[in-house]
C-alpha cells in the first residue's frame, strides 16, 4: 500500500510526463545559420517566382540563410550525385525533399529508397541534421486531386531516425490537395509555397530547431 510520500512522488512524476514529452527533440539553430533546402521543382519553386519559393519565405521567417538547392526535374540519384557539394558547404540543417520525379520516371521504389537513405546517411555522418520532406505519390488519383504521401518516406524516416514532414503536418500532399494552392496538378503556386513554408516553420519549431 502506498504511503503519503510515495503517493506524492508518483503524482508529481506523472504530472511531469506530458512536459517531458513536449521537450524539443533537436537543438535550436541560430539566426543567420546556413540551411540548405535540397530537392526538385517543389523546392525550386516551379510555378511561382523565385522570391515566393518556400526556401525564400522560410528564410524570412527564421532569419536563417536558407540556400535553395532545388533543381527542376531532379531525382534521388541526381541529388546523391551532387551531395558532396552540399556537404562541403557545411550547413546546420538540410531540408530534403526528393523522389517525386522518381515515380514519374517509373524508377524502382527500392532504388529511390536506397538513394534517399544514402543521402541521409552521408549527411548525418558529416554531422548535418536532416529533415525529410515527404512528396506525393503522383498516381492517377493524385492527378484527380486525391493526393497522398508516397509511403516510402515513412519507412525511410523510421529506419534512419530523422524527422518527417508529412501530409498531416501540412506538407506537399496537403498543399496539392487544395486547388487554390496549385499552379498545375503537381506544383504549388505562390500562395501554396507560402502556406507550405508556414506549416514547415511550425513543424521545425515543434522539433526544436527554431
Amino acid at each position: 500500500m502506498l504511503n503519503r510520500r510515495h503517493f506524492l512522488a508518483l503524482t508529481i512524476g506523472l504530472a511531469l510526463l506530458p512536459a517531458c514529452s513536449r521537450r524539443p527533440k533537436h537543438s535550436k539553430i541560430a539566426s543567420a545559420s546556413k540551411v540548405i533546402a535540397l530537392g526538385d521543382s517543389l523546392t525550386f519553386g516551379y510555378g511561382a517566382t523565385p522570391d515566393t519559393a518556400y526556401p525564400t519565405v522560410l528564410a524570412a521567417k527564421t532569419g536563417w540563410g536558407v540556400i535553395n538547392a532545388g533543381v527542376n526535374g531532379d531525382t534521388s540519384e541526381g541529388v546523391l550525385t551532387r551531395l558532396d557539394d552540399v556537404i562541403t558547404q557545411a550547413p546546420s540543417l538540410v531540408l530534403l525533399g526528393i523522389g517525386g520525379n522518381d515515380v514519374l520516371r517509373r524508377i524502382a521504389p527500392a532504388t529511390t529508397e536506397n538513394n534517399i537513405r544514402q543521402i541521409i546517411q552521408k549527411l548525418k555522418s558529416s554531422a548535418i541534421d536532416v529533415v525529410l520532406i515527404a512528396e506525393p505519390y503522383f498516381s492517377t488519383s493524385a492527378l484527380l486531386g486525391i493526393v497522398s504521401d508516397n509511403p516510402v518516406y515513412a519507412d525511410i524516416a523510421k529506419a534512419e531516425n530523422v524527422p518527417l514532414f508529412a501530409k498531416g503536418d501540412g506538407g506537399w500532399s496537403a498543399i496539392l490537395s487544395d486547388e487554390a494552392l496549385k499552379s498545375d496538378q503537381i506544383h504549388a503556386n505562390a500562395q501554396g509555397y507560402a502556406k507550405f513554408a508556414d506549416n514547415l516553420y511550425q513543424f521545425l519549431a515543434d522539433q526544436g530547431f527554431i
